[in-house]
């Protein structure tokens, strides 16, 4: 099984072209699913999530082409009769594998879904998921692991107020809507910019979607446009390297990106000390004299978003005094401190809430991945730490972070999969 290798205290100068959002990726390629005309997409990430999800597509029967150097993906001919299931296989080790569940029940009327990456439903709300698809028409059971699914007359418009703000939940439901007769309004929507980037998609394959605040109007239809579309940026890997700048950086620029849609993150990392140069699609680090401290909460868009929460834990490590983070969205969510503790951190955890103390100076040390964010939460430590670094489990990078290593070593860094 494949490590990291990292040699600390290395200083990180020079630019990095941020990827495609593996989050906007994932839903418009299960909205996909809905039409039978060709659908090419630009900026792809070429992370093992998308890969899966692509298998996934294959599965149940469509012909997908992906060029890797140029990063575009063509879905060409997809069988006017596909394969209704998707497997524990493949959802097995992805989250976003559910979101095929909506245009699987919207087009065939029915759907058996795993249950995804050994979920218990109320954990990570899939019980929203299916409080949603139930109140467009759906009969719903689960059984060994599945959700079994069936809508025998279609699915059929609706008045939905999300109990509590779910991203994937509003994903699905908008999907399943575009294809369920007659209107639907859903209210009470996570409102995510890859959220935004899945509706400009389905606007281009003729979907009738209005959206304002938190509520969403979609008027169902069948028929469905050739449509060719661009991936936005990676937010959450502009943000982990943004922390890495503010850790170790001299000078470092990211392009192709949006500064407005992170103006949370940004406002956030100038209060710790981050000197920052915005441009219309750029954003540069200038070397920081000094962290200060700051206490936040992760929340739903347009908040501090949880995918965050771990890398600037480690930023924290820096500041002069007691940093706090509370964590709003999901539980268990701190399982990376304990791996940073290993390295030095001084980190108290009471319920939903780190406390850190600082400023540390963190030492290398062997650590284990856990998850996506927590993963890269102990690059950017090995990137600050002196000595060397080793971190087990990087698998879980790689569901996320394309071209990690190769990013961060054309900036200075000494990091090797080893």
């Amino acid at each position: 099984m494949q490590k990291l290798l990292i040699r600390g205290k290395k200083t990180l100068s020079g630019s990095i072209l941020v990827s495609g959002s593996k989050n906007a990726t994932l839903p418009i390629l299960a909205a996909s699913i809905l039409s039978n005309k060709k659908i090419i997409l630009k900026n792809i990430p070429l992370v093992k999530d998308v890969f899966t999800m692509i298998d996934l597509l294959k599965y149940i029967g469509m012909k997908i082409e992906i060029n890797k150097k140029k990063k575009i993906l063509k879905i060409i001919k997809i069988k006017k009769k596909l394969n209704t299931t998707a497997p524990y296989k493949l959802l097995k080790t992805m989250r976003a594998g559910v979101l095929v569940l909506g245009p699987l029940l919207a087009k065939f009327k029915k759907a058996k879904v795993s249950l995804p990456g050994g979920c218990a439903i109320g954990t990570r709300p899939v019980d929203i998921h299916l409080f949603a698809l139930k109140k467009l028409g759906a009969q719903i059971k689960i059984k060994n692991g599945y959700i079994y699914a069936v809508a025998k007359d279609g699915l059929k418009g609706n008045t939905i107020k999300f109990p509590s703000i779910s991203v994937g939940a509003t994903e699905n439901a908008i999907i399943a809507a575009v294809n369920a007769k007659g209107k639907t309004t859903l209210s009470n929507c996570a409102l995510e910019p890859e959220i935004k980037d899945l509706i400009i998609f389905l606007k281009k394959l003729g979907c009738d979607i209005s959206s304002n605040k938190r509520k969403i109007v979609i008027n169902g239809q069948k028929n469905f446009k050739q449509v060719s579309h661009e991936i936005m940026f990676d937010r959450i890997e502009l943000g982990t390297y943004l922390i890495a700048s503010g850790l170790m950086g001299k000078k470092i620029t990211f392009l192709r990106v949006q500064p407005k849609i992170i103006k949370t993150e940004l406002r956030i990392l100038k209060k710790m000390g981050i000197k920052l140069i915005q441009k219309r699609n750029s954003i540069t680090v200038l070397k920081s004299e000094e962290i200060k401290t700051i206490n936040i909460k992760t929340e739903p868009y347009p908040g501090f978003p949880t995918d965050l929460q771990a890398q600037i834990i480690v930023l924290m490590t820096k500041a002069k005094g007691i940093s706090t983070i509370k964590e709003n969205i999901f539980e268990k969510r701190f399982m990376h401190i304990p791996e940073l503790k290993r390295m030095g951190a001084k980190i108290n955890v009471r319920n939903n809430k780190a406390y850190v103390e600082g400023p540390i100076n963190l030492s290398g040390a062997e650590v284990m991945a856990t998850d996506l964010r927590a993963s890269v939460s102990l690059v950017l430590a090995g990137l600050v730490a002196s000595n060397k670094t080793v971190i087990n489990r990087i698998y879980h990078l790689d569901r996320g972070y394309e071209n990690l290593e190769k990013k961060l070593k054309k900036c200075g860094a000494n990091i090797n999969r080893i």
